[in-house]
This record gives structure tokens, sequence and C-alpha cells, in this order.
């Protein structure tokens, strides 16, 4: 398969999105969902999976791409900074283990999982992230869209 007969609408997509502060990362779901049917692929070939927060995403992501089902994986999440350290370690842990997964499946992992620093849970942040995780759902959606074409171009050699 080349980038000239690369078919949007017959690749499965899986996007894993975390449970926490779920107000404001559906929003990436839903720009990344949009972005991806205005380019062409089929609604029912994206798949949205929930799992309990971003320290799950990277097994989720490699036992999806292991099944041999989708040509690329997304995720994303909101890794806050409580008071305490261990954000930096969650969003560190996140980030390697979503790019070992793709080094090892060859299957495109692609993150939005974000970790903004100082984030508060008021109106104004809240309602900030929420138009950013649109915009960061639709980038999401236009990264896997080229590394689902890179890849196949690849695999066609």
């Amino acid at each position: 398969m080349t980038n000239s007969t690369f078919a949007p609408q017959h690749q499965r997509v899986a996007i894993l999105h975390a449970a926490w502060h779920a107000d404001i990362v559906m929003k990436g779901v839903e720009g990344f969902r949009t972005e991806l049917l205005a380019r062409g692929y089929a609604a029912e070939n994206i798949d949205a999976i929930e799992v309990p927060g971003a320290y799950e995403i990277p097994l989720q992501a490699k036992l999806l791409a292991k099944s041999g089902r989708y040509q690329a994986i997304a995720a994303t999440g909101l890794v806050v900074d409580g008071g305490i350290y261990r954000h930096d370690f969650v969003a560190a842990a996140v980030c390697n283990g979503l790019m070992q997964v793709q080094l090892e499946t060859e299957v495109p992992v692609l993150t939005a999982v974000l970790t903004p620093h100082h984030f508060h849970e008021h109106d104004e942040h809240s309602n900030y992230f929420i138009r950013h995780f649109v915009l960061k759902g639709q980038e999401l959606a236009n990264a896997a869209d080229q590394a689902m074409r890179l890849a196949a171009a690849a695999r066609a050699l």
C-alpha cells in the first residue's frame, strides 16, 4: 500500500482516554474524532476506549497494538500537579511507555496526554483547557493520519 492507495475509510484507529478530568479530556476525543471524520475516516472505525487514568494508558495501548486490529492508537489525558511530585513521574512513565509500545509493535502510537504546570480546578483554567483539548485532539488526529500514511508507505517498500 502506498500513499496514493491509502484509504482512510478502511483504517481502524483507537483513542484511549483517561477517566480523570473527563469534562476536559473528552473534548480531546471529540476534536480527534471530528478531525478524522473530516479527513475521510469512517466513524465506525474510530474506537474511543476509557481507562481509569493516564498511568493505565500504555498497557492498554500495547494490548490494542498487539491485537493487529488497529493501524494507529492515540491517547489523551490530563496529568495535573496536585501539589505533590508524582505528576512528573506519571507523565514521564506514560510518554516513555507509549514510545516503547510504538517501537515494539510498529503500530503508530500518538499522545496528547498533557501535563500543565499550575493547573487549578477553577472555571478559568477549566474553560481554557476545554478549548485547548479540542485543538489538541485535532492535532492528534492530524499526526495519526500522517503516521498511518507513513507506516503504510514504509511497509509497501
